[in-house]
């Protein structure tokens, strides 16, 4: 059993859920360096699967911006979409009935855009007493320095920035096992 002082530091699969915001159709294609956070997100989908870490998407008004990147929802083994018309995905009653039904308080957050959903998300989640980290290689804004700033404030605000590879090795927590050889493709 993780301690609570450990679990405030690290990330846990067992208590860890995977949150996807916003990477739709209409909307990754103006992203900066969009190919290298779609492949970053697609990684940690994958090792969500691995590890079974539950996931989540939300999708922004997928009428005008589209459903979800078929490639990257297919990276997902099993995952939950969430519509919503907030930028805050925290102020959809479908959502956080999915986050409460997965019982997890450690959200690792990813998506687009980072200064816009992704902020307001992890700001409202955070506030509601979740622990809230951001894998932050895998966000992206339209404009770099968009992005930029909305990671300083988050960090401002208490979010835990991460990577992928911090977070695929936080996951596992040790070398040798089945888990590890089964990820160790992606960490190389």
């Amino acid at each position: 059993m993780v301690s609570s002082e450990l679990s405030l530091k690290t990330l846990s699969r067992l208590d860890s859920c995977l949150v996807v915001v916003d990477v739709q159709e209409r909307l990754a294609p103006a992203i900066a360096h969009s190919s290298a956070v779609q492949e970053t997100i697609k990684k940690l989908l994958r090792a969500a699967g691995e590890l079974s870490v539950p996931c989540v998407f939300t999708e922004q008004y997928p009428k005008g911006l589209g459903p979800t990147l078929e490639p990257v929802r297919q990276s997902a083994t099993d995952a939950s979409v969430v519509s919503k018309m907030t930028f805050s995905a925290a102020r959809e009653t479908a959502f956080m009935e999915r986050l409460e039904a997965v019982q997890r308080r450690q959200l690792l957050i990813c998506g687009m855009e980072t200064h816009v959903c992704v902020l307001q998300t992890a700001l409202d989640l955070k506030a509601q007493g979740y622990e809230v980290y951001l894998a932050a290689d895998a966000c992206g804004s339209r404009d770099p320095m968009q992005k930029e700033l909305g990671l300083t404030r988050m960090r401002q605000e208490g979010i835990r920035l991460v990577t992928a590879e911090m977070v695929l090795f936080e996951w596992l927590e040790r070398a040798g096992t089945e888990d590890f050889r089964s990820l160790l493709e992606m960490i190389k």
